[in-house]
Parts: C-alpha cells; structure tokens; sequence
C-alpha cells in the first residue's frame, strides 16, 4: 500500500477471544503479521489509515472499502484496515464481505461458514445477528462472511433493503466500540458499491498501482458522496 489522498434487532452478545494463530498462519491468511516488528512499513501504512479515519468522527463508524476494479487489493485492504483499527485494545472491528459475486474473506481466513452469513441473513427473516458472527482467531476482529456463493442478478438489491440497513443500525449500536467494514465488489461495472456507499459513513477507494488509469480512478471516485468519500489508497500488491 502506497499512500492515501485527501482525505429491533437483539443486542448482538460479546465474545471473549483469544488468538492461536502464529505469523506464519497470519500471513497464510493475507493478514500482516505485526508481530516482533515485522513488515513495519506496511503495518504502519495501516496505522496511518486507520488514524486518519478516527480523526474524521468522533463516534464509531461505517467504511466502506471500494476497488476500482477486480484484482486491486480490495479485500486484502478491507482486511487489515479492520485487523488495524484492532491495535488498539479500546476498540472492536466488524468486516462484513459486501462481494456477493467473489466474496472472499471466508477463504482467505480459513473460516467455517456453515452457519451461513450476510445473504442467508438478508433472505430470512427468523435469521439470528449471532449466527452469522464469526470468530476470526484475531482478538476483537469479527467477520460476517457473504454466505451462500450463488448469486442472483437481483442479489445487489438487498443492499438497498430496510433489512440491511437495520442489520448495520443494530451491529453499530449494540457496541460504541465497534468499527464497521464493508468489503465492496469492483465499483466499475456494477451499481453495488454506490448502493453500499448510501450506508457508509465514509467511503476509501482502492487502486491497483500502476494498473488503474487516472481515467478509471476519477469515474470510480465520481459514484460517492464527495462528503463521505476520504481518498483513494494505491495498493502495490494489486
């Protein structure tokens, strides 16, 4: 990662975690090890992120994490921009896979989605907020995977949905620790991620380095709210 520019529902219950997962499992999961100082620069990287994010709201908040287009880093960016806000042992991160159509997080985390997640949720209304919280082998990291990998056209939809707006009012409110995360798909090609960025309080885009064009860059930017959005990150890894 490069550089960053201009910048009801139950009450979902706590759970006590603790990690087993060693540098070498963290690094297995596209996750920095920030351990005994390795990787510093990049860990830093996200450190700098995450500060300038919590100088924008003084309450806890929803970020949505946008690629310009496929193979950016999206996810990855989504990841350990969640894993940072983690560093500091007052707050709670949330990452919810947005990307319906490759969602990812549960595969790079090696995690067990049997119970389901964000679109079995969406689809049934007897759906329980616990069931689809997964721990991550991170303290104070949670994942809502996307869940089910068929994907309807109509799917996107649900982004617009009273139900998933209550969803992200409730996992906000039950904990005034609790930072929010959206992994977004491509936001060229498809209306999900401006959909999205109508939940968000502050939206980051993420560009493949030396792979999106400043043409690509400016139509992705021009989806957002120029009030929420907070600049663009250029992921080298893309």
């Amino acid at each position: 990662m490069d550089k960053m520019t201009d910048a009801g529902h139950r009450s979902v219950a706590r759970r006590n975690e603790s990690t087993s997962l060693t540098p070498a499992q963290l690094a297995e999961r596209s996750i920095i090890p920030y351990v005994d100082g390795a990787n510093r620069q990049l860990v830093d990287s996200f450190r700098e992120l995450r500060t300038r994010l919590l100088a924008t709201s003084n309450d806890n908040f929803i970020t949505l994490i946008a690629p310009v287009t496929d193979g950016c880093g999206g996810s990855f960016v989504a990841r350990n921009l969640a894993l940072a806000m983690t560093f500091d042992q007052s707050k709670n991160a949330l990452l919810i896979d947005c990307n319906l159509r490759h969602p990812s997080q549960d595969t790079s985390m090696k995690i067990d989605t049997s119970r389901g997640g964000l679109i079995n949720y969406l689809e049934d209304p007897e759906a329980e907020v616990e069931s689809m919280l997964y721990s991550t082998g991170i303290p104070r990291l949670k994942l809502i995977p996307a869940g089910r990998s068929s994907y309807g056209e109509m799917e996107s939809e649900y982004f617009s949905s009273f139900r998933m707006r209550l969803l992200l009012d409730s996992l906000r409110s039950s904990y005034s620790d609790r930072y929010i995360f959206l992994d977004s798909p491509p936001t060229l090609g498809a209306p999900d991620a401006r959909m999205l960025s109508e939940l968000a309080d502050v939206v980051i885009l993420v560009a493949g380095y030396a792979r999106n064009t400043p043409t690509d860059i400016a139509a992705a930017a021009a989806n957002f709210d120029p009030r929420k959005f907070a600049g663009v990150v250029f992921n080298e890894n893309a």
